[in-house]
């Protein structure tokens, strides 16, 4: 297979492929640039997405460069957002910062990774460089794009500081002189600014590589924090392999593609199985990616301990019914103090989907009082948190 045949694999938009050819012909590597902003401390699956494209083109002698986002952060990525980000502090940024680069080097070669920051430049920057910047592009430029119209139809509230994002982060792209960049597909409109900006300062063009967006474990939407439909990379292996098992059956040939970049022969040869017997062939594989083979095989093994032999896991956690319970706490009130549970009412919703068993029998009660002589008392909430009451 030619080199721009797999930097093209399993792309959704690429722009500036002849670009690229040329600059292969030169013999000299390939500048590719990958941005996050560290707007949360833990980076998801979706973000997988384009850390493997990274570290393919890394293993085929490119420069891969992560861009640690630490002064756009402040501002947040508008794309895909119907409203204004709320504003981070410096210490939030440079915490999540730093947990950011752990979990990226979960992926990439660390010692092939170029790491930068756009405080570096962007803190040197005054109100007039600031002001040049701005000019490069127009508000009928800016309402292009599909959030801004949309908000802006809607008469949603659009902060001027939104529209210097893209600026920012074009102009990242000329400071690193980036031959490409990579991002989601919601990123294409950002991505473009750095080719604007890139052509405006002299430089050749970045090519423009979109990957497809992950949809997430409800198998409609794409995988966002703010849908609470992700898997993380600092999940436990226990979380990861739970919540991979727990996708629908269609969704999980996307994750065949994107996640563990399967081909499309591998998928046909993976369809002609039962669908559990691929699915647990897909979170075997992704928690060794994470963890290690024999934590991938001991969670295999606690999963069908669970749901398939009925039993319950090893090493559950344990709590004392006179620790949990005073003055007649309800199995609600116990729940909560165990602090496996963010909510009193993310109690009640489980109880409101059945979704709460003693010794695998459901308990429709949220008023259920345990009694000392019916102990121990294996909980199930949900389909991953189990403990004993003893």
């Amino acid at each position: 297979m030619e080199v721009i045949d797999i930097i093209a694999r399993g792309t959704s938009v690429f722009i500036g492929k002849e670009e690229v050819l040329e600059k292969l012909k030169e013999g000299r590597p390939l500048n590719i640039k990958f941005g996050v902003d560290p707007t949360r401390p833990d980076l998801t699956f979706g973000h997988l997405v384009v850390f493997n494209k990274l570290r393919q083109l890394q293993e085929l002698g490119h420069n891969a460069i992560l861009l640690i986002g630490d002064y756009s952060a402040q501002i947040g990525d508008p794309s895909g957002r119907s409203a204004t980000r709320p504003v981070l502090t410096p210490e939030d940024v440079e915490r999540n910062s730093e947990t950011y680069l752990a979990q990226a080097f979960k992926i990439l070669d660390k010692s092939k990774t170029i790491v930068r920051r756009n405080s570096e430049w962007f803190n040197k920057m005054g109100f007039g460089d600031l002001l040049n910047l701005a000019r490069k592009m127009t508000v009928a430029q800016m309402l292009e794009r599909d959030d801004f119209s949309k908000r802006y139809k809607e008469q949603a509230p659009i902060s001027i500081v939104e529209f210097l994002y893209p600026l920012l982060q074009g102009y990242d792209s000329v400071v690193l002189k980036a031959d490409v960049e990579l991002g989601g597909q919601d990123q294409l409109f950002n991505l473009l600014a750095g080719r604007v900006l890139q052509k405006d300062a002299g430089q050749s063009e970045q090519a423009v590589i979109c990957l497809p967006l992950l949809v997430g474990l409800d198998g409609v939407k794409k995988m966002s924090k703010s849908y609470d439909n992700y898997i993380a990379f600092n999940d436990t292996s226990a979380n990861m392999f739970g919540k991979l098992m727990s996708i629908p059956d269609n969704t999980m040939w996307d994750y065949f593609t994107l996640l563990l970049q399967k081909t499309e022969d591998e998928i046909q040869s993976l369809k002609k199985e039962h669908p559990m017997v691929a699915k647990k062939q897909l979170a075997l594989s992704l928690v060794e990616k994470f963890f290690t083979e024999e934590i991938a095989k001991h969670e295999l093994d606690q999963f069908e301990k669970v749901f398939s032999k009925k039993e319950f896991p090893e090493n559950l956690k344990e709590f004392r019914l006179n620790d949990l319970c005073e003055n007649g706490n309800t199995i609600t009130d116990m729940m909560m103090k165990t602090g496996l549970f963010p909510s009193k009412k993310e109690i009640r919703r489980l109880f409101e989907q059945g979704a709460i068993k003693i010794n695998h029998q459901k308990l429709d009660d949220p008023n259920f009082l345990p009694k000392a002589d019916e102990l121990p008392l294996v909980i199930q909430a949900g389909k991953r948190t189990f403990f004993k009451i003893v």
